[in-house]
Formats: structure tokens, sequence, C-alpha cells
């Protein structure tokens, strides 16, 4: 479809404001988004559509038309609705970039238009088969009265004999065709995401043929296209190839069936569907802007040490917002996240990436469901993620307000606070297999408070125990409030140097000692330690005459120049065989 023949559609309500030089371009597909940055969704060709929410001044205009000209975009049609007009930096922007501009009068929606091209764009590429795609497109745009995306998945069954889910990058289920046999067990669900995002790190071509539980699915990336940067491509050939970090938070599209054996029709058609699918994900996302303003607006005041009072005015605004309908006060708990991988180049790119996963991590963390619930508020401050998560209150005897023993029961015995273990526990598969060498997910969750008066050390104690999950080996690391009141807590950050040169007076004689004659002392050393200092309960469990143990302690002694019986040396040993 080509541009000329979409501005003399009758009824669309487009008006042509420059690049009439540029009416031969052909539109290939249509996003609709009010995102500052759309460029990492687009594949070229698209009409995007824009209500100018992303807008606050003259330099906001160039900065997105240069975007879009980056990835490709055949033109930009933007709503006069919403600023009555349509800006003349946008305008001389678009002249600037030779970009083609249209204004969409208010009296026309946006899924007028979207309808109109899809229609246009499927009859190209799949004959008869653009009716399924119109279907769609119609149940799509008539928002949750239509069914979302469940309405979508349940037409290709119907339509195509295609069986087909929405999950998360963690394997989480978003939309499924209800009455269509069972759903997918949650151990599949998680294998099909690890080994998606383990494709999109290998740089492999969607769709991504996988085969779970004896049956072979095929794996579309929703909202994961990016740019190429091998000259030469068109857009089919650089289609949803995408780094693995920027993809952690988007979602996939699993079918039950093998592509490898589609016509390119049909492959174009499932490509189509995972854009009708992004229109929900785009809607959802919108639904929680109110949500990150009023973390953003918390985290910054907490950081900025402002008054309890002031924190406390926010919080009784955001807990309507978060959790409608509750009576009392709820309890808050703090979960950080940083995300960072091989290659990125713009340090606050990890952080956003974090909040997307973050809401996803956190979207219903009780529930295995498709429906969220979206009780949290995730804001983004640097390189990290912070998500404030309202807990109904634990009640008087352990959260008493203004108490300070009463905030300290609400830390330690609050019924709903998460734990980092089982933040990760569902998760930990696919985000690691995503993530391979080339990153890291590290999270840390702070204990429940009940006031403002606990946020700061909340957020504090949350920042603490990340970096002590970042101290860990693994891609997937967690920490919770719990490990911050051990020896845990320091070890971390203990300087390499002074670590190695620790372990190394004390250990390395024990390790010559065993190389050379099996003594297997470290063994030794270590049930000693777990039986606190107990001779008969350690040689029990090693299997000695007492007298072997007496032998071989004895030995330690000698060669490190230490006294096991001092708590002093014990505590040194301890600590030496946790850093080793």
């Amino acid at each position: 479809m080509r541009l000329r023949a979409l501005l003399d559609t009758p009824g669309l309500g487009l008006r042509l404001l420059g690049g009439e030089d540029e009416l031969d371009r052909a539109v290939r597909g249509v996003m609709t988004t009010d995102l500052k940055d759309p460029g990492r969704y687009l594949t070229g060709g698209e009409l995007v559509l824009t209500g100018l929410l992303w807008r606050h001044g003259p330099a906001d205009s160039e900065r997105f038309v240069r975007i879009l000209t980056d990835a490709g975009a055949a033109a930009l049609g933007a709503g006069e609705a919403e600023l009555a007009g349509i800006p003349d930096d946008l305008v001389e922007a678009c002249a600037r970039h030779r970009l083609p501009l249209f204004a969409v009068d208010e009296s026309v929606a946006f899924a007028s238009i979207t309808e109109h091209v899809v229609r246009q764009v499927s009859g190209e590429r799949a004959g008869d088969l653009a009716a399924v795609v119109d279907r769609h497109r119609r149940m799509m745009t008539a928002g949750p009265a239509g069914g979302g995306p469940d309405v979508v998945l349940e037409l290709l069954g119907s339509d195509l004999d295609l069986r087909a889910w929405v999950l998360s990058p963690a394997g989480r289920p978003i939309a499924g065709p209800e009455g269509a046999g069972p759903d997918l067990p949650p151990e599949v669900r998680t294998r099909l995401a690890a080994e998606h995002l383990a494709a999109l790190r290998a740089g492999r071509r969607a769709p991504h043929r996988v085969t779970a539980g004896g049956t072979t699915y095929s794996l579309f990336p929703v909202r994961a296209a990016v740019r190429a940067d091998r000259p030469g491509q068109g857009p089919r050939e650089r289609r949803e190839t995408a780094a693995a970090g920027p993809a952690l938070s988007d979602w996939l599209l699993a079918v039950e069936a093998d592509a490898a054996e589609w016509p390119e029709a049909r492959l174009d058609l499932v490509h189509g569907v995972t854009q009708l699918v992004a229109v929900e994900r785009e809607r959802r996302d919108a639904g929680r802007a109110v949500r990150r303003r009023l973390a953003q607006e918390l985290l910054e005041l907490v950081q900025a040490g402002a008054a309890p009072g002031e924190i406390a005015a926010r919080l009784r605004v955001a807990a309507p917002v978060l959790l409608p309908g509750l009576e009392a006060a709820p309890d808050w708990q703090v979960v950080v996240a940083r995300v960072e991988w091989q290659g990125a180049e713009d340090r606050a790119e990890g952080g956003r990436l974090a909040q997307a996963l973050l809401e996803e991590l956190l979207v219903d963390p009780s529930a295995d469901g498709p429906e969220p619930s979206d009780r949290l508020a995730v804001a983004h401050s640097g390189e990290e993620a912070v998500a404030l998560v309202p807990l109904p209150p634990a009640g008087e005897d352990t959260a008493r307000a203004g108490s300070a023993e009463g905030a300290a029961g609400a830390r330690e015995h609050h019924p709903a606070g998460l734990s980092a273990e089982s933040l990760l526990a569902a998760v930990r598969e696919p985000l690691a297999a995503g993530l391979g060498d080339e990153g890291r997910v590290t999270l840390g969750v702070s204990a429940p408070v009940h006031s403002a008066e606990g946020l700061r050390g909340a957020l504090e104690e949350a920042r603490h125990a990340r970096r002590v999950a970042a101290a860990r080996t693994g891609a997937v690391c967690a920490a919770g409030h719990q490990e911050l009141a051990s020896h845990v807590l320091l070890l971390p950050f203990v300087p390499d140097d002074v670590r190695r040169a620790f372990t190394a007076r004390l250990l390395d004689p024990l390790r010559e000692y065993d190389g050379r004659h099996r003594a297997e002392l470290i063994p030794t050393l270590e049930a000693f330690l777990e039986a606190d200092g107990s001779w008969t309960r350690c040689a029990a469990r090693l299997h000695l005459h007492v007298n072997t143990l007496r032998y071989r302690v004895g030995r330690i002694e000698q060669l490190t120049g230490r006294d096991l019986s001092r708590l002093e040396d014990k505590l040194d040993f301890f600590l030496a065989l946790r850093m080793s």
C-alpha cells in the first residue's frame, strides 16, 4: 500500500502537512504510540500514529522524528485532539528529515486508520487470510470489551487451527485460547521462555522452534524487533532479531506448530498478529503511567531526604490507586533491581529495562493467571529500578503507627511480605538463559514497613540487599533483608586483594598439606566448625575416631599457628572458608 492511496482514502481524516515528494513510499504496517522512543519496536515501513503526549517542547519533536527516520518509518500521523493543532516545530522537524507528516482529524479514531491499513496490507500478503487479520484487528481495537489478546488467539484457533499463547519473558501466561484444551504446564512455559531468550541472545531469526513435553512450538517475539546493523537488509530479513538484554521485558507468542513448514503468507500473518498483541501491551503500559508517576515522585522525595510528613502525604495518594477499597493504610515493601549486559551504551537504558522487568515479575507474585493485578508502582533512577509494593496491613499488634517497636514487628513478622527466593523461583531459568554470560539481573528485597518514616530505611535496605546479591555468582541473583543481619552483609564488600591475602594466610598451608598427603584437613576444619567445636559430633559426622580427629585438628593448628579452642581463631577460619 502506498502513502498516496492512504491520503486519497475518504473517511480517514488525513491532511498532508509535508512530504508530498515521498508519497510513493510503501506502508507495511501501522503502530500507535506515545512513547518517547518507539524506535526499538519498529521494523521499517510503518505508519506511526501518535497523540503527541510525548511532546513537552520543540526539542522533543526533533528527537522523536529522528528516531522514526532512523527506524525506517514510512510516515507520521499526528492527532489534533490533544494539542488542538500540530505544532510548527514538528512540521519543521519532519521536513528536515523528509518524513511525510499527516494531521489526523480529531473526529477520526486511530483504530479506524489501523483497520484500513491492516486490511490493505493483509490483502496484498495473504489473499483470503486478510479477513482473519481484519477480524483480529476489530477485536483488539474494541478495547477490553472486545476481549483483548485472548480473542485474537481464539480466532487463530478457529480460523487457522493454531493454538497459541502470549507469555511474559519469564513464562507467566498473559493470554491463551480459552476452551481449546489444557493450558500450558508451568514447566513448559518456563522452558519456552528460556529457549526464546536464549535464541534472541544467540541472534537467531524468529520464529524459534522448540520441542517441549513432546510438542513442537514456534516462538515469535512481541515488540522485540530492532533495526539491523547489517547493510542491505530489508524489513523481512531484519525483523524479529533482538538483543537479549532489551528483550528481557518483552512478551512472546508461542504457537503450537512447526513454522518451518509454513508458507511465507502464513508467517507474515502471524508476525502481524504479534503487532496486534502489541496493542494490548501498549494499553497496559499506558495504564501503568499513573502508578509510575507516583513511584517516581515518592522515590525523588525519599532520596532527597524529604520530611516524613511530606512522604506520608504522597503515600496516602498512592494507596487508593494501588489497593482500591482498602480501609486501613497499607504496609510497604521495596524491591530494587538492576539489569546489566554487555554492549549496553546507555546506562539509563538498564534502569528502564529493570523497571519493565520488575513490572512483569511483580505483576501478581501470588497468582499464576493471565490477569494482571498491577498492585505496585515502579520507578527508575539511573541504572536501577525501584518497586514500591503495597501490602495489606500486618495488624496493630505488629505494626503500630509511630511506634519503633511496632515497625520492627512488622518488618520481622509481616505475613504477606515478598521474599527474595520466592520472587525468583519461577523465573530464574528463563532469565538466566536469556542473559547467558553477557549480562546479569540482581534484586534486593526490603522488609515490610508501616509508615513513611520507615520508607527511606527500606530503600537503603533493599539497595544493600541487591549489593549482596551482586557479589554472588550467577546471571540471576537476589537477596533479602534477612541476610543483612549477619556476616553475609560484610563479606561482599571486602576488597578482593584483602580477601585473597586473608584466605591465603590461613588456608594455603592446609591446601598444600592436603595436596601432598591427602589428609583432608580442609574438610575436617569445615566439619569441626559446623559442629561448633564438638569433638564427638564432628567425629561422628566424619566417621572418625575422636583421637584421629584430635590429630587432624592438632595438625591444622600446627600448620597455621592458630588455636581452635579460641573464639577469635574459630571466627577467622570461618570467614576464610566463606570467602574462599
